[in-house]
C-alpha cells in the first residue's frame, strides 16, 4: 500500500458482531465506494481473526469489501493461538502475517489510522 495521505488503516480489534457490520466494514467499503479514500486497509487482531474465520455474515462483509478494492491483513499469531488459521487461509484475500511490525511502521509513518 502507498503512503499517499489517502489510505486509511483501520485497526480491527473489536469482536462485535453489530460493531462489525454496522461501523468497521460498513465505512470501510463505503469509503472505497464513494471516493473518500483512494485506498482502505483493515487489519484484523485479537478476537476478530476468530470472528472474521467463522462468521458468514461477517464474511459477506469481507467479500464485498474486498470487491469494492479494500485489503485485509489478519494476524497470524492470533489465527494460530485461536486455532482458526486454516478457516482464514481458506476464505482468500486476506494478507495474513505477524502484524506487530506492520502496525508499528503505520505509526512511527504518521499514517491515518482508526482503531475499533
Amino acid at each position: 500500500m502507498k503512503n499517499n495521505g489517502e489510505t486509511l488503516h483501520i485497526l480491527w480489534t473489536n469482536d462485535n458482531v453489530l460493531t462489525t457490520r454496522l461501523m468497521v466494514f460498513m465505512y470501510a467499503t463505503n469509503s472505497l465506494r464513494q471516493g473518500w479514500w483512494d485506498e482502505v486497509h483493515v487489519m484484523a487482531w485479537g478476537p476478530t481473526v476468530k470472528l472474521l474465520a467463522e462468521n458468514e455474515t461477517v464474511q459477506q462483509q469481507l467479500k464485498a469489501f474486498l470487491d469494492a478494492g479494500g485489503h485485509v491483513s489478519a494476524c497470524k499469531s492470533c489465527a494460530e493461538d485461536l486455532n482458526v488459521l486454516d478457516k482464514l487461509e481458506a476464505l482468500g484475500g486476506i494478507e495474513i502475517l505477524y502484524i506487530s511490525e506492520d502496525f508499528t511502521r503505520i505509526i512511527k509513518d504518521g499514517e491515518k489510522l482508526i482503531t475499533i
